[in-house]
Parts: C-alpha cells; structure tokens; sequence
C-alpha cells in the first residue's frame, strides 16, 4: 500500500504517542512523505489518547487522519471511541486483555495480541508495552525497515533503556509473524 493512515490509542502514559513520534521519524529517515498528530483527553494520564501518522510514498495533501487502514488500541475505552470512522479494509489490533464487542467488525483484519501481558511477564517491564504494540505493527503494515525503526526508537526511547525498547519492538513483531501464519 503506497499510503497507510495509522492510528495508534490507548490511555495517555502508555506511550502510544511516543510511538507515533518513532514511527513517523523512522518513516522519514526511509524516505517517506509523514505527517504526525497527536491527541489527548483533559487528563492526559488515563484518558483516551492517540497518535495518528500518514505515511505515504506520494504527496500528502490533507495533514489529517481521515478514515484510518490501521488501527492499534491499547484500552477499551480508546477503541470504543477510535473505532468510528475506520476503512473498510481496516487492519485492526487488539490487545488481548481487553474485552471489546468487535461483532460490528467482522468483515475486518482484527488481530488479538498480548501486548500489556507480554510487556509485563517477558520483559518485566509493562511501561514497554507500546514498543511491543509497535512491533506488531510495523509487522502488519511492513511500512518501514527494522534498521530505520531500530535507529529511531535509540533516538527517542529514553537514555540506557534503548536495548530493553528494541527487544520489546521484536518481540512484538514476532508475536505478529506468529498470529498472521
């Protein structure tokens, strides 16, 4: 697909806006036309939030998300509220801890996947599970390189932490191999 409008939610705290952040550099650093947004509710810590990337191989011309083809959520209450005005050829992840009604996206690519407990029992650190998230979707969309995701997310993770955030990326992009075959 020459053009992906991504949008990644959850909670805000949970790092899906720094995920945004790295996507979007990665993408540019391959030579990609991006645009990268970000919002959350008045709480910032524990309301919806999200971070929204169009990655395009041609012109972007409207700097905005308007009927993402991907869709990430990390939280009940981010998907309920970003599921509205999703593609029809939507991919949609999950994360499996969550208890959502998908009955109305049936005819869509939804993908469960243990991001929180992977984060959590793996790697013993739940604060990455955004970057697990992350390698999950990059492995679906196959929209950037893992060299161009790997020198971005050293770029932007905290000092000291950028082994343990490139470990959780990987994991995340096997745990989506594994599902998809």
């Amino acid at each position: 697909m020459s053009r992906w409008e991504l949008r990644l939610s959850g909670s805000g705290g949970q790092g899906l806006i720094l995920s945004g952040i790295i996507l979007a550099s990665a993408a540019t650093k391959q030579g990609k036309n991006v645009i990268q947004t970000q919002s959350y509710g008045p709480e910032a810590r524990g309301g919806a939030s999200k971070a929204e990337v169009v990655i395009s191989d041609d012109e972007i011309d409207y700097p905005e998300v308007t009927s993402p083809n991907f869709l990430l959520t990390l939280t009940e209450e981010a998907f309920y509220k970003y599921k509205e005005d999703i593609s029809s050829d939507c991919k949609v992840l999950v994360d499996s801890q969550l208890n959502v009604d998908d009955s109305d996206l049936s005819n869509l690519d939804l993908y469960t996947l243990p991001f929180l407990e992977t984060a959590e029992k793996e790697l013993k650190r739940k604060i990455v599970a955004n970057m697990v998230a992350l390698g999950a979707t990059v492995y679906f969309t196959q929209v950037v390189s893992h060299d161009h995701m790997k020198e971005a997310i050293s770029n932007y993770v905290p000092q000291g932490t950028e082994e343990l955030n490139w470990e959780a990326f990987q994991k995340g992009y096997q745990l989506a191999k594994e599902k998809d075959n």
